[in-house]
């Protein structure tokens, strides 16, 4: 198998064995992301939306996915193993600019937790679109949407606002997804307002102490490869998951960004554009960034669990995530990409990977090129799966910084 499809797409069996596959590329200017390339959740019915109800069907995630490792949590000494095998691809990957690390957050510690949090930030946004709406407000952007203090009748709401955030007259979406950071027990921060009472309520069985500890182990283990990443000056690239996951992992990369990007990108969120809400999470991202001071870092895919993930819509009976056609992923993708490149061209503190397996991507280095945008600024990187578009890895990797996603398989 390794003189064959094994040996086209992997690169070896451990950090070592990876070596002359990457000193190989390196020689025609082509980097490499280390790719620890694995989760099984519980069946345990905890949520109220069915969106982040654990199913047995879909329990094995694996199923339709070709492109990228599935991790199945077994106890916290294997998520502890995870982490010590990350943290010596990012030894492996010290001070040299053209090596970075991939990782995921399933890896480090129960899905369980992602699914119970994404519940909990989706319906903090729910409300907040509702007080909008109250207030005539719902035909309007977002982004753009601000609450007038005074309109509200929540007065629970209103008296945490101006306690927690030291804020008066009005509050954007930005401003409410703070909310709920000041919470020092992490289950107390799993509560969503009732619309109805306007009261905060756990929409979830009270967790027990272990879990309690498991929670704040995956944002410990989080904690210690975003450190080790910077000490080591290694760019860390959280991969994306299922959409059910996605609203925790985006915000828990986000605290990981404001504590060690503050004077580059080094920790990366992965947004997938066949995703109907990419746009606004990438926007969101680079406005909290600008607001708050720090380096934003992304990288772009399409997305890699499209059948599994409409799959799971149709079974359940919630509205399909996934973008309705190829087209309109393009689209979207383009849209991304554009405001990605608009905001390194405002600021240069912003940090894009594009990763793209045809032709367009040549079409982006001819626009990077007339916007001006140099390879030796370092801002722009182009990215392909190791042994998937060799033909577009390679020339592009002459002029402009490029990497080829390098799995191992331990």
């Amino acid at each position: 198998m390794k003189m064959t499809f094994y040996g086209q797409f992997v690169a070896g069996e451990d950090h070592q064995s990876i070596r002359a596959v990457v000193q190989k590329n390196q020689v025609y200017g082509v980097g490499a992301v280390l790719d620890y390339s694995v989760e099984k959740i519980s069946h345990r019915k905890t949520s109220s939306d069915c969106r982040y109800q654990a199913r047995q069907k879909f329990g094995d995630r694996r199923e339709g996915v070709t492109r990228t490792r599935t991790y199945f949590y077994a106890d916290e000494a294997k998520c502890d193993q995870h982490v010590e095998t990350f943290l010596k691809c990012i030894k492996a990957s010290g001070n040299r600019t053209s090596i970075k690390t991939a990782i995921k957050m399933t890896a480090l510690g129960r899905p369980q937790f992602l699914l119970q949090f994404s519940e909990v930030l989706v319906k903090w946004r729910c409300f907040f679109s509702f007080l909008a709406a109250k207030q005539g407000k719902d035909g309007v952007e977002v982004l753009e949407q601000k609450l007038d203090l005074e309109q509200l009748q929540v007065l629970l709401i209103v008296i945490f606002i101006v306690i927690v955030l030291g804020v008066s007259g009005t509050v954007d979406m930005l401003d409410w997804n703070r909310l709920i950071n000041e919470r020092t027990k992490i289950s107390d921060l799993l509560v969503v307002p009732n619309l109805q009472t306007g009261q905060l309520e756990p929409p979830l069985s009270k967790f027990t102490e272990e879990e309690e500890g498991q929670m704040k182990g995956m944002i410990q283990r989080l904690g210690v490869l975003a450190k080790h990443a910077v000490e080591y000056g290694v760019r860390l690239i959280v991969d994306t998951e299922q959409t059910y996951f996605q609203p925790a992992i985006l915000r828990l990369t986000v605290e990981m960004k404001r504590s060690f990007n503050r004077d580059k990108a080094v920790v990366f969120n992965t947004y997938q554009c066949y995703f109907k809400g990419a746009f606004d999470n990438v926007s969101m991202g680079i406005k909290v960034s600008r607001r708050e001071g720090w380096c934003f870092g992304a990288k772009l895919v399409r997305g890699a669990y499209m059948y599994q993930e409409r799959s799971r819509a149709a079974e359940i009976g919630y509205e399909d995530p996934i973008n309705p056609d190829y087209e309109s992923t393009n689209r979207k993708y383009q849209r991304c990409l554009d405001y990605m490149l608009e905001e390194i061209e405002r600021n240069n503190k912003a940090n894009v990977m594009v990763a793209m397996h045809n032709l367009d991507t040549v079409k982006q280095k001819v626009r990077m090129n007339e916007m001006g945008l140099a390879p030796t600024d370092k801002t722009v990187y182009f990215s392909q799966l190791l042994g998937m578009c060799n033909q577009i890895s390679f020339p592009l990797g002459e002029h402009t910084p490029t990497y080829i996603h390098t799995h191992t398989y331990i």
